[in-house]
Order: structure tokens, then C-alpha cells, then sequence
């Protein structure tokens, strides 16, 4: 019960950070060249981490087995920003390995700190991933209030007959309080 807050907590900033880090240059280019506009930032890297965010969201209301699974998800994202992080890489190597006038021009380019802080909170993200799955039987859970309404739906009076109090009770609970006996 302990690891929920720490966990989540870890899970929503490695995830953040990542986006954050997808979105920003990870090329600089030293000299008056235009930069290829396919390597200057990481799409699929904020996309990935985006999709983490939003399942440690989920991980926050959700109960039991969708708990777990979006927990998952969550760690799966996590990786995928892990591989473009070395997709990253890989394209930097070789723009590196083949002659720089043909690849880069007279310019000089150089790796900025945004992947490796993507990376950074990619392995975040699924660290927190994996205590999610393993320890999320024993974290607390939503009350049972916030659920949907069950379908037994009591005998409604006609609008005339309702009190103002009760056709808030109505609106409350989710029914429509002009609806009559159906």
C-alpha cells in the first residue's frame, strides 16, 4: 500500500519527462545549414510517452485486473520510447560514419541532453511499470460510489408531482427527471 503514491508518482514524472524531452531539438547544428527536419525532435518518442501518461491516469481509477493491464501498457510505451531513443542514436551514428558533406554539408551537428533525459524517463516510466503489475493487489481503490449507477432504476413520479429537491436527486444519480415512468 505504500508503493501506490511513490510508484504512480514515478510513473507520471518518467512519462512526463520524456514527453517533454520528445518534443524538444536533439540535434544541434553548429553552422548556418538547415537542419533535416526528420532529426531534430522525436515525434514518436512523445507520442509513446504521452500514451504512458495517460495509462497512469488510468492506473489512478481503475481497479484489479484493468489496473494491471493499463499498467502494462504504461511499461510498453516505456520501452518503445526506449527503442526510438536507440533509433535516435543509430541515425546519429551514421550521419556521423558517412562523409559529412554529403550527410550534413560544411556543418557540424551534435547530440543535445533531450534523449538521454527521454531516456531517462522512459526507464522511469517502466521501473514504475513493473512495481505497478506486481504490487497493485494491495494498493487502495475508488469507492464503490463512483461507479456507474446500477440498472435497477426506481419508479419515478411525473415531473408535476416532483419537488425541486427531488428532480436535483434525479440529475444527481444520473436519470432524467422528465422522463416520466418508463
Amino acid at each position: 500500500m505504500r508503493s501506490f503514491g511513490p510508484t504512480v508518482t514515478a510513473g507520471l514524472a518518467g512519462a512526463a519527462l520524456a514527453a517533454w524531452a520528445g518534443s524538444n531539438e536533439w540535434v544541434k547544428v553548429t553552422a548556418p545549414a538547415q537542419m533535416p527536419a526528420d532529426l531534430n525532435d522525436s515525434p514518436a518518442t512523445t507520442g509513446l510517452a504521452l500514451v504512458a501518461l495517460a495509462a497512469w491516469g488510468v492506473v489512478l481509477v481503475t481497479r484489479g485486473l484493468v489496473r494491471r493491464l493499463v499498467a502494462v501498457l504504461a511499461g510498453l510505451a516505456g520501452i518503445g520510447v526506449v527503442i526510438t531513443f536507440f533509433g535516435h542514436a543509430g541515425i546519429d551514428a551514421l550521419g556521423r560514419a558517412i562523409d559529412s558533406k554529403v550527410v550534413w554539408g560544411e556543418t557540424e551537428h551534435a547530440t543535445t541532453p533531450w534523449p538521454y533525459l527521454a531516456l531517462l524517463g522512459a526507464v522511469l516510466t517502466v521501473a514504475a511499470a513493473v512495481v505497478a503489475v506486481r504490487q497493485a493487489p494491495s494498493w487502495p481503490e475508488m469507492g464503490r460510489k463512483y461507479d456507474a449507477p446500477a440498472d435497477a432504476k426506481p419508479a419515478q413520479k411525473p415531473l408535476e408531482e416532483q419537488s425541486t429537491i427531488d428532480v436535483w436527486k434525479s440529475l444527481d444519480e444520473g436519470r432524467d427527471p422528465t422522463a416520466g415512468d418508463q
